[in-house]
């Protein structure tokens, strides 16, 4: 398909009243309007973290400015302030995932505490040698390395669910992989590498038939589409607040009232307990067992509004527009002589992980930014995936709601220069 036509596609499906005004979101992210040598900024680096709106940036400088304090047991003006802000957060996260209650969401400090809480509550207080966890080829660091630490603790068996050679989830596969053994299902919603989507109804219906519960990594996929606690059914799901247009050191977990009873505490501490004595402790029942010490507040107060701000447009209208951007950048890039992309699966986020030939990735990296292009390179936290690919490494470029079809057009422009000055 011709640029001419691929644009065309693209302008058929803004057309219409309700158009993404791409352009007036990028003016709220003031990170987006500089020059990167000489060059303006194309930022396609958003599967690292993403930048941040004013709306964020305003709502933790006017915290800080007017309403700091510690939260939860001041009784002074500041404190309760900062602890209604605070506390909005957990309201707020609910009904971004259509959780049941906010009683199902923990406020953790980043996606990785999450899986750590997750491995320490249940995995050690619950599981015992020869128990069984099911993770996929595919999955980042933070849900590899934590079971890998109960293993060598308690004896657990990982098993690792495979994928074809386009990246899809084999759902047959993944389920004859479960036996009477298995404790926890513990996959990605959608790659950080390839893309990847997971038919995650599907994997919680076969894992639910078997009494088996379910941990997804939405990381990467709470930022791109809509999701659905009540409807997708899983048992717990973590996400980050640094790829949703929030701050680092903020992250979500979501469990359900009966994983909520079943683990035990992460940490102990300040706040999450219901009275200390020497003789012992008692704590507090909920997600609020889980939060021990004075929390991430600015943190919280950020995300809250990165919450509100990507509600405000939809999370429907950012996936069809990052899905357009997925979809032409796809077909340009495959034009590229010697480019290779990993991943294309059927169902996929707007993650595109490539290589050149001759070109190593940190040397495209590299040249890219001297075009003002971002991209990731390396191994994403994904080696074991990297292994199975025989890489040693990718670029990447992950694309976000500020994203444009022109800084598609300067990427692939600048691919081409690169290859120029390195082939």
């Amino acid at each position: 398909m011709s640029d001419a036509a691929l644009q065309s596609d693209v302008n058929r499906n803004r057309s219409g009243a309700n158009t993404f005004d791409v352009e007036a979101i990028r003016a709220d992210f003031p990170a987006l309007s500089q020059e990167i040598n000489g060059k303006p900024l194309v930022y396609l680096d958003n599967g690292a973290s993403a930048q941040k709106p004013r709306q964020v940036i305003d709502a933790m400088a006017t915290l800080l400015a007017h309403d700091y304090s510690n939260v939860h047991r001041g009784v002074h003006t500041l404190s309760q302030r900062a602890t209604t802000q605070y506390e909005a957060l957990r309201d707020k996260a609910a009904h971004f995932i259509n959780a049941p209650s906010r009683e199902n969401i923990v406020i953790t400090r980043n996606a990785t505490e999450a899986f750590n809480l997750v491995m320490h509550g249940l995995g050690r207080a619950h599981f015992k040698a020869g128990d069984e966890i099911i993770i996929t080829t595919m999955e980042h660091h933070a849900n590899i390395v934590p079971w890998q630490m109960l293993a060598q603790e308690k004896g657990v068996v990982i098993k690792v669910a495979p994928l074809d050679d386009r990246g899809n989830f084999l759902l047959d596969e993944f389920e004859q992989l479960i036996t009477s053994n298995t404790k926890l299902v513990s996959v990605a919603h959608a790659s950080n590498v390839l893309g990847t989507i997971t038919p995650a109804k599907a994997i919680v219906e076969r894992a639910h038939a078997r009494g088996i519960p379910v941990l997804f990594d939405g990381s990467q996929a709470a930022v791109h589409m809509p999701v659905d606690m009540q409807d997708l059914g899983c048992d717990l799901y973590i996400f980050t607040g640094h790829k949703l247009y929030g701050p680092t050191g903020i992250g979500i977990l979501y469990a359900t009232d009966d994983m909520l009873d079943r683990m035990a505490p992460f940490q102990g501490g300040g706040d999450m307990i219901e009275r200390v004595s020497f003789d012992g402790t008692s704590y507090k029942t909920g997600p609020y067992k889980f939060e021990a010490g004075t929390p991430p507040i600015m943190e919280g107060v950020g995300l809250a509004a990165a919450i509100d701000y990507v509600s405000a447009i939809g999370m429907d209208r950012i996936s069809a527009h990052e899905h357009d951007l997925l979809t032409y950048a796809t077909a340009r890039m495959k034009d590229i002589d010697g480019l290779t992309i990993y991943g294309e699966a059927d169902q996929k986020a707007a993650i595109i992980s490539f290589s050149v030939d001759g070109l190593h990735s940190h040397d495209m990296g590299t040249i890219l930014d001297k075009f003002g292009v971002a991209v990731r390179v390396g191994k994403h936290c994904a080696e074991p995936l990297m292994d199975s690919l025989s890489l040693v490494g990718t670029a990447r470029a992950s694309f976000g709601l500020y994203n444009t079809i022109g800084e598609v057009d300067r990427l692939v422009e600048a691919i081409e220069k690169a290859k120029m000055l390195l082939g």
